[in-house]
């Protein structure tokens, strides 16, 4: 069973979506902690810093590409832009879950650039 890849990914589109408390709610351990390096490590910082980010940028997308699934690990490669006309970012999050809920979570980032000498992209 592949619960969590699917908890995932619902996770974050619920987040880009705007539904950051009904994704919280849903989805993340009351003991989250984080390792995004522009917040404090507590998840009503990285709560926060979502809705700031979805007042700036209501239209942004999230099209996942790969999810892998090991254990109570989920990895989630995903292409993610702040607006429609934006070339993005490929992204990767890593979930760990305990007893169905999100208790740890890492996030990084790489711009897709306007030009590449790799013919197979990014994605």
């Amino acid at each position: 069973m592949k619960m969590h890849k699917e908890q995932a990914t619902n996770f974050l589109q619920l987040i880009v979506a705007g539904h950051i408390d009904e994704a919280y709610e849903k989805y993340v351990s009351a003991d989250l902690r984080h390792h995004n390096p522009y917040f404090p490590g507590d998840a009503e910082s990285l709560k926060n810093a979502m809705k700031e980010n979805d007042g700036m940028s209501p239209n942004k997308t999230l099209e996942v590409k790969q999810t892998i699934e090991e254990g109570e690990m989920v990895m989630v490669y995903s292409h993610i832009k702040q607006n429609p006309g934006d070339l993005g970012v490929a992204a990767v999050h890593i979930f760990r879950f305990r007893e169905g809920k999100i208790i740890e979570m890492w996030d990084v980032g790489q711009p897709v650039p306007e030009e590449s000498p790799n013919e197979n992209g990014m994605f």
